[in-house]
């Protein structure tokens, strides 16, 4: 067996490519967000619009050729590979149609989860050591989630740009890493045997 050391020089620099890459990758899709909003949207509607096409191409697959399962199961696989790639080509035949719409479902999901999160804590309050702060929480989860379903297109906006800001903030700090990092600290684990 052959004992890897992590304080080789090799192993820093592979770790210091690593984290200067994701940071670069971090932080030039941060940067797309903010320059492009409505642009990169439609990018990644696009790409979910690709998965669901595939998907839908894999479900049929398995509806054909798999020899498992009864004809309910077949049937399914049909019917949601049908679904997927005529919700993906119509996806496609309208993006920017889809991309607000896709905009609007998540952000109507957030909503939802946000007061749902909110009357969980609110149900569990007298189980709570903190009553004061599970009623804040509550209620600002609730209060949140009516926000943002009142208006869940401008919802979506203020979050997509919060997203591309923390991208922006994490490349960011991912690259200091990347050049500052040193012998010392990537000499935090034990050597392992290969």
């Amino acid at each position: 067996m052959d004992t890897f050391r992590f304080t080789e020089p090799g192993f820093l620099r592979s770790v210091r490519l690593f984290l200067a890459i994701a940071g670069a990758i971090t932080l030039i899709a941060g940067i797309v967000l903010l320059i492009w909003p409505a642009k990169s949207a439609v990018i990644v509607t696009g790409i979910f619009a690709s998965y669901l096409i595939i998907g839908g191409l894999v479900y049929l697959g398995l509806a054909v050729f798999s020899g498992r399962g009864g004809g309910w199961v077949r049937a399914g696989h049909v019917v949601l590979g049908l679904l997927y790639v005529v919700t993906g080509v119509v996806a496609f035949a309208n993006l920017s149609a889809a991309t607000v719409t896709l905009a609007i479902i998540v952000a109507i999901f957030i909503g939802v989860s946000w007061i749902a999160d909110g009357v969980v804590a609110l149900s569990l309050m007298g189980h709570d050591a903190s009553r004061a702060w599970t009623l804040l929480y509550a209620l600002l989860g609730i209060v949140a989630g009516i926000a943002v379903l009142l208006s869940p297109l401008y919802a979506a906006t203020v979050l997509w740009l919060i997203l591309g800001v923390s991208l922006v903030a994490l490349g960011v700090v991912q690259l200091v890493r990347a050049f500052t990092l040193t012998q010392a600290e990537a000499v935090q684990t034990p050597d392992v045997l290969i």
